[in-house]
């Protein structure tokens, strides 16, 4: 390739590292070097509205509109987004199907003096714009109550620090990515708190008729968690999954097997449906399509009672 390909992505600390984990990748799996490939900050709507819930203002979308409009208009060859960002319908001309290898899924607490959950007073003061986790946090212990915390991790975790929350839910990946894992309080395992679809997932997107670009992401792309990817990201399709709709999918592989492991919410958090199923690997993507129609109806049969 004669020219630049440019990365597109979020100007936070953290998508930053992720787009600068995407250079490296295709740095060392082509013959491109460091000058070749250039990073593009893109500020989008996510990151300047920071004092309401995203689904009140467009949803996930809001972090990805701007970076895929400039992937469409060819101001970018590639976009790098975490792919629990990610709306579940896919835009039209673009292609999601290259995914760097996982990080860790678990979500994890920050909290003040680093108390487990467990520790932490009635009433204390949770802090998260995810309904997801507001809701699997109830399910657990019922007497807290919940803050909107929008802003990046720092912010998050001054805000705690500052006594304006008691703790946090976040994602260990990106704790991890920023080299913080000693403000962690406590881990929870994947099948304490089912994550959102596609945690720890870095995803690069390009457009679909640009060959020379899909080729070099076809590199890249880790076989393991495109299918874990796609399983998950099958769930949300068939439930229509965006920020309102509380949703955690969760796949691993053992063998030839892939296990996926979902839950769903009603609206207003008292309900849980929950699917637990595995099947033969080659068949992730129609696995993710079954375990959200078991949820879907699920649901529906509870509404109509």
């Amino acid at each position: 390739m004669k020219k630049k390909i440019i990365i597109g992505s979020r100007g936070s600390k953290l998508a930053l590292i992720y787009a600068q984990n995407a250079k490296d990748k295709i740095i060392q799996n082509t013959n491109l070097n460091d000058e070749d490939v250039v990073i593009k900050k893109i500020t989008t709507k996510g990151d300047q509205a920071q004092d309401v819930r995203l689904s009140e203002i467009g949803g996930k979308g809001l972090f990805t509109s701007n970076i895929e409009n400039e992937l469409l208009d060819k101001k970018i060859d590639i976009a790098v987004h975490a792919l629990k960002d990610m709306p579940a319908i896919e835009t039209g001309g673009l292609r999601i199907n290259a995914f760097l290898e996982r990080n860790d899924p678990r979500e994890i607490l920050i909290s003040k003096d680093k108390k487990k959950l467990k520790e932490l007073k009635a009433k204390a003061i949770i802090g998260t714009s995810s309904y997801r986790r507001e809701f699997q946090i109830k399910n657990i212990r019922s007497d807290f109550n919940y803050k909107l915390i929008r802003g990046n991790v720092d912010t998050r975790i001054q805000k705690i620090n500052d006594g304006l929350y008691d703790a946090t839910i976040l994602s260990y990946a990106g704790i991890k990515s920023l080299s913080i894992v000693d403000k962690i309080a406590e881990v929870f395992s994947t099948q304490e708190i089912i994550p959102s679809a596609g945690q720890g997932i870095i995803s690069l997107q390009c457009r679909n008729d640009d060959k020379d670009i899909i080729s070099i992401l076809d590199t890249v792309n880790d076989p393991k968690t495109s299918l874990r990817a796609h399983a998950e990201r099958n769930v949300l399709k068939v439930l229509e999954g965006d920020c309102e709709t509380a949703v955690g999918a969760h796949a691993v592989i053992d063998g030839n097997e892939i296990i996926l492991e979902a839950e769903l919410f009603s609206l207003d958090g008292t309900q849980r449906f929950y699917e637990k199923k595995s099947s033969k690997i080659k068949n992730a993507e129609s696995l993710g399509k079954e375990v959200g129609q078991i949820l879907k109806t699920k649901s529906n049969n509870s509404y109509k009672k």
